[in-house]
C-alpha cells in the first residue's frame, strides 16, 4: 500500500524570515492523521532569508538531520562545534541529554533551502554528539547512496535507530528501483523534480508512505532529488 502526503496539503509557519513546510505535525501545526512514520517524526521544508536564522535552542533524546538543497546553513552547538552545512553534505546531531544549538543563513545576499529532519532514537539519555559528512553527486547520480544507517556503513553517517536513509539525483528517464525487506516501511520524500512512483505522479514537495510492498519502482520525468527512508 502507498498513501500519498500531498505538497499542498502539509502545515505551513510563514514569518518575516521563514518560510517552512511541515510533512508532520510540528510546533503550532497538529495534524493527528499525520503524526509521523514509524521513527520519522519531522520533515521540514525550510526557507530562510539572507542573514537570518533560528537562534539558540535546547533538543532532547532526537537524531536530527539537516540537508541542504540550495545555499549554506552555518550551525553552532554547546558542544563546541561551529560548521557550515552546504548542498550534497548531511549533518547528523543527536540531542541525547540535551544540546543547545543554532541555524542561521550567513549569505547576505542567498535564501537557503533545507530539509531538517527528526527521528526518534532507539535509546534515551544518549550522551550528545554530532556528525557531518560530503557525499558528492557523483556518488548520488544515477542510483541511490546510503548516506544514514545505525552502523555509520559505506561512509554513511551513523544513527542511533534503525533507519536508513539513501538519498539520489536522477535524470530524466532514470529509474531507481528499491526491495523492501518484510515488515518495514518506506517514506519517499521528493526534494526536486517530477518522478513516477510505482506509476503514480509525485512533484516537489510531495511524500509517499509504502508499507506491505515488496519493491518500490521509481522513474525520473524531469532532473530530480529524492530521500528515501527504510525503517523498522
Amino acid at each position: 500500500m502507498i498513501t500519498f502526503r500531498d505538497r499542498m496539503a502539509r502545515g505551513q509557519t510563514r514569518t518575516g524570515w521563514l518560510d517552512s513546510r511541515h510533512t508532520f505535525s510540528f510546533a503550532n501545526y497538529h495534524d493527528p492523521a499525520h503524526t509521523g512514520f514509524r521513527s520519522l517524526r519531522v520533515i521540514n521544508e525550510d526557507r530562510v532569508i539572507p542573514g537570518a536564522g533560528f537562534p539558540s535552542h535546547s533538543h532532547r533524546d532526537m537524531e536530527i538531520i539537516s540537508f541542504v538543497l540550495k545555499g549554506a546553513l552555518e550551525h553552532k552547538d554547546s558542544l563546541g562545534n561551529g560548521t557550515v552545512i552546504r548542498p550534497g553534505e548531511v549533518q547528523r546531531m543527536s540531542a541525547g541529554t540535551g544540546i543547545v544549538h543554532s541555524e542561521f543563513n550567513p549569505s547576505k545576499t542567498e535564501p537557503v533551502h533545507f530539509l531538517q529532519i527528526w527521528i526518534t532514537p532507539d535509546h534515551t539519555r544518549l550522551p550528545p554528539s554530532y556528525e557531518q559528512k560530503a557525499f558528492p553527486i557523483d556518488e548520488r547520480r544515477g542510483r541511490m547512496r546510503l548516506v544514514a544507517a545505525p552502523d555509520g556503513r559505506d561512509g554513511a553517517i551513523s544513527l542511533h535507530q534503525e533507519a536508513r536513509l539513501f538519498i539520489a539525483n536522477l535524470g530524466p528517464g532514470e529509474r531507481a528501483d528499491y526491495e523492501v525487506e518484510p515488515g518495514r516501511g518506506i517514506w519517499l520524500q521528493l526534494a526536486r523534480g517530477i518522478i513516477a512512483l510505482n506509476g503514480t505522479e509525485m512533484r516537489e514537495g510531495d511524500g509517499a508512505a509504502v508499507e506491505d510492498e515488496p519493491t518500490i519502482e521509481i522513474e525520473a520525468e524531469t532532473d530530480t532529488e529524492l530521500l528515501v527512508f527504510d525503517v523498522a
